[in-house]
């Protein structure tokens, strides 16, 4: 199977093509594929990185696996061969990168937490000293680790728009303050949950996004979870406070686009064939650390 750059399932209404994934309405559900695009500053890039979708969808499968204990999700069923009839043309597509998930009504913020110091939180620092209105010890470098988690959540953009960084009390006018300390108190919880793992498994993870949406009343996991496209993944072995770090995640590409002026606007510039091999390599390393598996078909 070559890589999926965008997907046409006939028979099912497309109900959003986002960044990287194409929802469909299946049923009373929501049948929703991981693409192989990437998206880099929130634009969207015209070369595909063979494997990626599935890497995203196993890894937040052994994700909201894990957490499940800790919070509701809205995943049905993972296994394509069980997928209803009318998606049996398509089981060579889908296995491996879809999932039918429950309908969900999203919260209108980006749920990001930082252990470590790094991106946008380290530019607003040098700057403020604060991050998202958080006020940060002084003399802090690049990369460190922070006293604690902190809970920064941002806006959620549109493709090709930018996700803004907004302070807690912003947070709260947006979604409703019950919401959003809800939401801040289990992204604090998981990331902790799933940062100790990780560090078993070779991996930092120095920050990560959450989405959550309700589901019956109940506030839910959804999208994705803890994945190199969502989260700051670095190895523990190479970690150097004092700079930016090695990653198994996209900041490989964009250190490429900063490396080369690109002014983080549409039209996105291409990409060359071993900046894509590398960033593949680095998204299959990151599977294989987190699960203990190679990716199937791999």
């Amino acid at each position: 199977m070559e890589a999926v750059y965008k997907t046409d399932i006939k028979g099912l209404e497309l109900v959003h093509r986002g960044k990287v994934r194409d929802l469909y309405r299946c049923g009373d559900n929501i049948l929703m594929v991981a693409t192989d695009r990437l998206s880099a500053f929130d634009v969207v890039f015209g070369e595909p990185v063979p494997d990626k979708g599935k890497v995203l969808t196993e890894i937040s499968l052994f994700w909201f696996e894990r957490l499940r204990r800790m919070v509701p999700n809205h995943i049905i069923e993972s296994d394509a061969a069980r997928f209803p009839a009318e998606l049996a043309p398509y089981r060579e597509l889908l296995e491996g990168r879809s999932v039918i998930v429950k309908k969900a009504r999203p919260i209108a913020m980006e749920c990001i937490v930082r252990g470590y110091i790094s991106g946008s939180g380290w530019k607003e620092y040098q700057r403020t000293g604060t991050v998202c209105g958080i006020r940060l010890p002084e003399g802090m470098e690049e990369s460190a680790k922070l006293p604690e988690p902190i809970f920064t959540p941002s806006t959620k953009a549109d493709v090709g728009q930018h996700d803004e960084n907004i302070d807690f009390e912003r947070a709260c006018e947006i979604v409703g303050r019950s919401t959003a300390e809800r939401a801040r108190k289990i992204s604090l919880s998981i990331y902790k949950d799933a940062a100790d793992y990780a560090l078993t498994r070779g991996i930092i993870i120095a920050d990560t996004k959450f989405e959550f949406g309700f589901i019956d009343g109940v506030l839910c996991l959804i999208d994705e979870v803890l994945t190199p496209d969502s989260s700051r993944f670095w190895p523990v072995d190479s970690y150097r406070p004092g700079g930016p770090q090695p990653s198994f995640d996209k900041q490989f590409v964009r250190d490429y686009l900063e490396s080369i002026g690109w002014n983080k606007r549409p039209p996105a510039p291409s990409l060359p064939e071993d900046i894509i091999e590398k960033t593949r390599k680095r998204y299959l390393e990151a599977y294989r650390r987190i699960t203990g598996k190679e990716l199937k078909g791999r």
